[in-house]
């Protein structure tokens, strides 16, 4: 049997009743036989900054940089702020891209989101995509997740609730897996 397919899922939200980061418990949950996903912890991470990497990249970049080189793919899963990707997630981005051999190069990735608003992050994911041109990472294209509404689909521990977004949940992640199988061959 081959190796279940590692993924590292990243959350654009800090904040501890973040629906993004519920949303991505929820997809560790509805993984698709085959594959795993273990969550990054960006909060350690601190503000970019060259002169701080003048003897190596802190240690809370580094372990990230070594989580996503690691992975066989990335799921950002992540909020819109002011229209765009929000400042945590650009930064731990923006450090992980740094050269020497930065981890996203090649590496298949995707995007999903939510937001207690009715767009679901669109304007974040179309930003984020465009960053990650930058690092010749090779962003699935479709299907696109756009949860919105979340405060109807997350119950108050924060369990994703909502049938039919489990369902567009558990689609995407099959076609993120079959992503990755046809990336990588």
């Amino acid at each position: 049997m081959a190796e279940a397919l590692k993924v590292l899922g990243i959350s654009g939200s800090l904040r501890k009743a973040s629906f993004n980061t519920m949303a991505l418990r929820a997809a560790q949950k509805l993984v698709p036989e085959g594959m795993s996903i273990e969550i990054a912890d960006i909060s350690e991470i601190p503000l970019y900054n060259e002169d701080l990497k003048a003897d190596g990249h802190p240690e809370a970049v580094q372990r990230f940089r070594d989580q996503i080189k690691a992975a066989d793919g990335v799921l950002f899963v992540s909020p819109e702020y002011n229209y765009s990707i929000p400042g945590v997630l650009k930064n731990a981005y923006d450090w992980a891209s740094r050269p020497p051999e930065q981890p996203f190069n090649e590496k298949p990735v995707a995007i999903m989101g939510a937001s207690p608003g009715m767009w679901g992050t669109a304007k974040m994911q179309y930003d984020l995509r465009k960053t990650l041109v930058f690092t010749n990472s090779f962003v699935m294209p479709r299907p696109e997740v756009f949860i919105a509404k979340a405060a109807e689909k997350f119950d108050g521990d924060g369990n994703l609730i909502d049938e039919k977004t489990k369902q567009v949940v558990t689609d995407f992640l099959k076609s993120f897996q079959s992503w990755i199988v046809r990336v990588r061959d």
